[in-house]
């Protein structure tokens, strides 16, 4: 249904004012998605293959850690290799996203669903994808720049090209992985002076509205990232929570100006899905 609200929201995504960001849960709107979309399936899934102590076997940060520390960076590296390697066929929302005026799309979990979508939809190219690295495997770069062919870019570069930030990295072009402690550690240590945030990021954010998609903020770590990757934009946000927020989302929410759409993700993304193509044909 095309209410008022999905008007406003293709509208504004039409003028290239909204950035969408998404979360984990879009996988939900995905035919049989074969990857993880929650953290602790994917804590689950990696620690079905390598022992680890039980009270960390469901908490992905730890137990990437401890794989990292008593195996090898590289065997946190196979697993989430192995755990996003099955193709996801995108859904209609990520279709209509990437076919959007988004300029920036920013996509913090790790499969290659929104790169699949952009690629399916600008099969010319003409987009660019800039991805968080570990710091234990590229000490002092930050991001890591591919250009729509998977091609590493030495440097990103200029020019209105729209951008997908994958910030804490994704399975393709090259595995590039935020997952263990020590990885957040390193980045949550410079991410208040933006350090880790590249440049083209904070200069399209810039005054622009975010919409979260499939994200919760119950975890200190998505709080983290999302409010520092949305500083200095504006000051109206909208997240869709159909399940009643934690306080400490309440408090999150509040603070960053973001409303809550009590909707489920289908209904949303059916609606905004239909605001988009209206918007397009009008």
């Amino acid at each position: 249904m095309n209410t008022p609200l999905m008007a406003t929201l293709a509208e504004q995504l039409d003028k290239g004012l909204i950035v969408p960001y998404l979360g984990p849960g879009m996988l939900a709107l995905c035919p049989e998605a074969p990857v993880p979309a929650t953290p602790l399936a994917l804590a689950e899934l990696m620690t079905s293959q390598v022992s680890v102590p039980h009270k960390i076997r469901k908490r992905l940060t730890q137990a990437a850690q401890f794989i990292e520390n008593f195996k090898h960076r590289k065997s946190v590296v196979h697993l989430m290799n192995q755990a996003f390697a099955a193709p996801t066929t995108p859904s209609a929302l990520h279709l209509a996203l990437a076919r959007s005026n988004a300029g920036l799309l920013v996509d913090a979990w790790y499969d290659d669903t929104l790169a699949t979508a952009l690629a399916q939809v600008r099969p010319e190219g003409g987009w660019l994808q800039l991805q968080g690295l570990s710091q234990s495997e590229h000490f002092g770069h930050w991001t890591g720049a591919y250009a729509a062919n998977g091609e590493f870019l030495p440097q990103a570069p200029g020019g209105a090209q729209p951008i997908l930030y994958k910030p804490i990295g994704a399975h393709a072009p090259a595995g590039n992985y935020l997952v263990s402690d020590s990885d957040y550690v390193e980045v949550l240590t410079e991410i208040d002076i933006q350090t880790p945030i590249p440049a083209a990021v904070q200069a399209w954010r810039s005054g622009r509205h975010f919409l979260f998609l499939g994200c919760r903020f119950d975890d200190q770590l998505t709080r983290s990232f999302a409010r520092q990757i949305m500083k200095r934009s504006s000051a109206q946000h909208w997240a869709v929570l159909p399940d009643e927020p934690t306080r400490m989302e309440t408090r999150f929410l509040q603070e960053q100006g973001i409303t809550r759409i009590a909707q489920p993700l289908a209904s949303f993304a059916t609606g905004l899905v239909e605001a988009l193509q209206d918007t397009a044909t009008a």
